[in-house]
């Protein structure tokens, strides 16, 4: 992946897509004022580099019965590796992400589940694989910030 050097114009594009993912290009193109030539160049431009990976419906866990979202720092058994354990989280629906890190665990995941019951049985999953050694679980009680990217893409467009 290579970077991108965003300037204001991909920021706006980029906003505009954002707020509205359905728009088509020759509307971006009319309301950003410049050519549907540039709009479309500037997107495959992004696209190709990976600073935009998708155009699809953000989906809510909470809004479609999984209100219970945690974190999970996971050990791991060195001898298995990330690759296996990445494999074995990534059968389970409710691992909505994993991460690699450093300090005293290997793997930090963001998991939702429907109840704290059901988040019993979600670790359960996780842990009943043998390359898991332990988890450590810490329960979201409220989402302060959601998960964003445009304040980023502002303040990269003006470096």
């Amino acid at each position: 992946m290579r970077s991108v050097q965003l300037d204001a114009l991909d920021a706006r594009l980029v906003e505009m897509l954002a707020a509205e993912p359905r728009i088509g290009v020759l509307e971006l193109s009319r309301r950003l004022a410049v050519a549907r030539g540039t709009v479309q160049a500037r997107l495959d431009k992004l696209i190709a580099r990976g600073a935009i990976q998708g155009f699809g419906p953000e989906v809510i866990p909470e809004a479609i019965g999984f209100g219970v979202m945690s974190f999970v720092t996971l050990e791991i058994s060195q001898r298995y590796g990330h690759g296996a354990v990445a494999e074995h989280l990534a059968d389970i629906p409710e691992v909505l992400e994993a991460h690699t890190i450093t300090g005293s665990g290997d793997v930090l995941c963001r998991i939702v589940a429907r109840s704290n019951a059901d988040l019993q049985r979600v670790i359960d999953l996780i842990v009943g694989y043998e390359g898991i050694v332990r988890a450590h679980t810490i329960i979201a009680l409220a989402e302060l910030i959601h998960y964003r990217t445009l304040p980023l893409v502002k303040a990269a467009s003006l470096a």
